[in-house]
């Protein structure tokens, strides 16, 4: 059965560019920001009654034009947990090159038990370089242009796609190493009684290699009778701490990937078992799912192509091809063009036509729900991935108008998809 994710980029609304730039830093202003949060509620109710199987948000910092405004999933999160009865809660996710593993070990733990096991965790390597770097300055993390995705598929990212500086490349290494240490030490915390670590970024304790020599009740002895066995040693030295609380979810929640189709961070998910979330080309997720189960099995995990993977769609659907068209127009158009375009993430195929230019990118499905249907099935056909991931630009696009997309994938669109998937697995013997 294909799981259904809605995954919500807040924009505050404006009518136009105008009034944008007339309200700058729109970021900033209360009513827009109220009016964005709280009718956010309504579209997570209505995803719980729906029967989706998640909820999610980003991490993004810094969005005074107000394109994508959401600094703290781990808080939205929590408090979805109470207004919802089914639906799990999460975030794609967590931009682990600037945040401080051991708090969202302890965070994701928390959302877990608030939960019950109703929630999913979702890593990112973060590439937005004005929040990356200022944020991670203290890791010396920089923002990551992905050069490896842009060669693998350089019709999806746009500028400087095909030449890379030699400081791109080494801003990329440099962000992976930091990324893949700190999911380190998440693992670690979540399935260690205590840990231990003696990385390039991370030391832990610190000082590593004469522990933590003046903790008060390592010397009175109460570590050493309640903590965790080798927490101290026979001095009373902090050798080793405790992560509390323990996930509720053994060994942890679902960890799922951003991936714009590196080919490393593909593999990477394949060895951990993680979920990647595709945001390319559909036939460029196709080829990734190959690599990803290829690099699953090197590691002795098995799974059928799509299985354990996500795929990004942002849709539109109308009672015609035009209304739907129109909607892109309307909701999709401005932040196409004045964030991915301009972040260089998507080429504008036609600078004249933005939204012939999205629909060329080939992550968007619309039409009338017949239309979307068959594209996906389309498409599922060849890469049957458990997992979708749609994605709406909400505020700017009305509430009423995200759950009316909803409701008609629910009803009308998924029923032909699960079976797809199941048919997949099925004859692949998982």
């Amino acid at each position: 059965m294909l799981k259904v994710i809605i995954q919500i980029y807040p924009v505050i609304p404006a009518k136009d560019e105008e009034e944008r730039a007339r309200l700058r830093p729109i970021g900033r202003n209360v009513e827009r920001y109220q009016e964005t949060l709280h009718g956010w509620t309504d579209i997570i109710k209505a995803a719980d009654e729906l029967g989706l199987w998640g909820v999610a948000t980003i991490e993004h910092h810094f969005w005074s034009e107000g394109y994508e405004v959401g600094p703290s999933p781990g808080v939205l999160n929590a408090y979805w947990a109470g207004i919802t009865r089914r639906v799990r809660v999460g975030q794609l996710g967590y931009v682990m090159s600037t945040q401080n593993p051991i708090r969202v070990a302890e965070e994701v733990a928390i959302l877990d038990h608030l939960t019950k096991g109703r929630c999913f965790v979702g890593f990112a390597r973060g590439y937005q370089s004005r929040w990356t770097n200022i944020v991670g300055q203290h890791l010396g993390t920089r923002a990551t242009r992905s050069p490896s995705a842009a060669r693998s598929d350089p019709s999806i990212i746009g500028v400087g796609s095909t030449a890379f500086s030699e400081r791109i490349i080494k801003d990329d290494e440099i962000n992976r190493r930091i990324f893949e240490e700190a999911v380190e030490v998440v693992l670690k915390a979540w399935t260690q009684e205590s840990i231990e670590h003696n990385g390039e970024f991370w030391k832990i304790p610190y000082p590593y290699q004469t522990g933590v020599d003046d903790w008060p009740l390592g010397h009175a002895g109460v570590t050493g009778r309640f903590g965790a066995p080798g927490e101290v040693d026979e001095h009373g030295i902090v050798r080793r701490v405790s992560v509390v609380p323990a996930p509720y979810t053994k060994p942890h929640p679902p960890v799922f990937l951003a991936s714009s189709g590196s080919p490393e961070t593909i593999e990477y998910a394949g060895r951990k078992g993680f979920i990647p979330v595709y945001f390319t080309s559909l036939a460029r997720a196709r080829e990734a799912g190959h690599l990803y189960v290829r690099a699953a099995e090197e590691a002795g995990r098995h799974y059928a192509l799509g299985q354990n993977q996500a795929i990004v769609r942002w849709i539109e659907i109308g009672e015609t091809r035009e209304e739907a068209r129109e909607c892109l127009a309307k909701y999709d158009a401005e932040i196409h063009k004045n964030f991915y375009a301009a972040m260089g993430r998507r080429r504008l195929s036609n600078p004249n036509d933005i939204v012939q230019s999205m629909l060329d990118s080939g992550l968007y499905s619309y039409g009338t729900v017949e239309d979307v249907r068959e594209q996906l099935v389309r498409h599922w056909s060849t890469m049957p991935a458990e997992y979708i991931v749609l994605i709406f630009h909400y505020a700017q696009m009305p509430k009423e108008r995200v759950i009316y997309n909803l409701e008609k994938f629910m009803r009308h669109i998924k029923p032909a998809l699960d079976e797809l998937v199941d048919k997949a697995y099925r004859s692949d013997g998982r």
